[in-house]
């Protein structure tokens, strides 16, 4: 009888350890082996953010997310220390305006006959509007798939988050927000509707209508009255599905592609006259008509594709080169210090890059216009986080939210610092991890 109540005792205490345990949902091919890392980054000196900044400090995580950071930390039992003497600890970069993980529609060919091709209705099957551009119900987390290369080409660069949608159409619906951790898709989203989007560019629609941007601000604006108008479930239109998603992205972020001075302010207008405040991204050469743009309230994500060189070496060349171009070349560095000065709040992102291995030479060519590194680490870790609505969980070195850091040799803006790691929701991720002792020097051999 006693070995019997043993017996079922045991069984119950299985049963409720295996009730504690974490369900999972993807079958592995292999054992399971489902360990989490606790660890403890000692003696380093921690930027928590763009103000505070501890020495010899000690950072600690559990499960992918941050315990606790301060000085005088003891470290917790069964946690691996990790010795960060001489190193630097930062939250990883959010870039808020990407396309990691989407992949861009292709537009049909066309012959180039304007009248053969004339097509006044979507092509789009299904209950959804008219007009193929405004694609509001176009949702980047039901497209999103891991990009390891991509990935590790962000990370390098020093990002641990992005925000990715598919770059198509006025309207494009809701982006993503997903780490760069090389794991399943449903465990890198972030949050899963993060933000709404949209532009002046039609994208791969072929419809012919709009073919000019007054057309495009006509739809845009239609757009809104319509969505109004199908908030009352109108039994006259029945189920539209993109109407439907537009009214249901508002609550969201709402980012605004413009791309130039004149368009940000295009935008704005339209935003003013719907009660819509867009976060807007520039095209750099906002610092032109600077006042303006802090007439508009919005926050900017500025971009650092610098205009190239052009070649005046030869006369012949050199006289079809125009002043405006020149001074544009000259002055586009001096964006983002443009905005600092002004104290409009903006991010930076690696759109527009040709490279984003150029990333960081591309910003420190901006610390050499103006641009101040406090004012660049808020642009990428804060200011997004808090436009997102995602600051409780990155953008920062706080207990709670999500292990996103990087160790460096230096203070991270310095043009001889290495990242050495990047850590993504607690998992390693080497970058240059192989100079972390660098055994290089002068011997005496006795």
């Amino acid at each position: 009888m006693r070995k019997a109540k043993r017996f079922l005792m045991a069984c119950s205490f299985m049963l409720l350890a295996h009730c504690s345990m974490a369900q999972a949902t993807f079958p592995q091919n292999g054992v399971a082996d489902p360990r989490h890392g606790h660890y403890a980054f000692t003696n380093a000196t921690i930027v928590k953010d763009a103000n505070t900044t501890l020495t010899n400090a000690t950072l600690v995580i559990k499960d992918g997310k941050i315990v606790t950071v301060g000085t005088g930390v003891k470290v917790p039992a069964g946690a691996v220390e990790v010795d960060c003497k001489g190193k630097f600890i930062y939250p990883s970069f959010i870039d808020i305006y990407a396309d990691y993980g989407t992949t861009l529609p292709q537009r049909p060919a066309t012959d180039g006959n304007f009248f053969a091709r004339t097509q006044l209705t979507s092509t789009t099957k299904g209950p959804y509007g008219w007009n193929g551009a405004i694609k509001s119900e176009t949702e980047a987390y039901k497209v999103f798939t891991v990009d390891d290369a991509k990935a590790k080409t962000l990370r390098e660069a020093g990002f641990g988050t992005v925000l990715s949608h598919v770059r198509d159409g006025i309207a494009r619906g809701a982006g993503a927000l997903v780490s760069l951790a090389t794991d399943a898709e449903n465990k890198v989203i972030i949050k899963d509707r993060a933000s709404a989007h949209y532009s002046f560019s039609k994208g791969t629609s072929t419809q012919t209508y709009p073919s000019s941007m007054m057309g495009t601000i006509a739809l845009l604006r239609q757009s809104y009255l319509d969505a109004q108008w199908y908030k009352n479930k109108p039994a006259t239109e029945g189920l539209n599905v993109s109407l439907q998603s537009w009214n249901d992205a508002q609550g969201l972020p709402q980012i605004f592609e413009a791309g130039d001075k004149w368009n940000n302010l295009r935008a704005d207008r339209i935003g003013d006259e719907f009660g819509v405040q867009y976060i807007i991204k520039g095209g750099g050469n906002e610092y032109q008509r600077i006042k303006e743009m802090k007439g508009t309230g919005a926050t900017f994500i500025l971009p650092l594709n610098y205009p190239q060189a052009m070649d005046v070496d030869d006369p012949n060349d050199a006289r079809f080169v125009s002043l405006t171009d020149m001074k544009h070349w000259e002055l586009a560095p001096t964006n983002a210090a443009a905005f600092e000065k002004e104290g409009i709040p903006f991010c930076i992102t690696t759109s527009d890059l040709r490279d984003v291995k150029g990333f960081g030479t591309a910003l420190r060519t901006a610390f050499n216009y103006g641009l101040t590194e406090n004012a660049a680490l808020t642009a990428l870790t804060k200011t997004p986080a808090t436009v997102l609505g995602v600051y409780d969980q990155v953008g920062s070195l706080d207990g709670g939210k999500w292990a996103n850091f990087l160790i460096t040799s230096g203070p991270i803006f310095n043009e001889k610092t290495n990242i050495l790691q990047n850590w993504v929701q607690g998992t390693k991720y080497s970058v240059k991890d192989d100079i972390w002792n660098d055994m290089r020097g002068t011997y005496k051999l006795v």
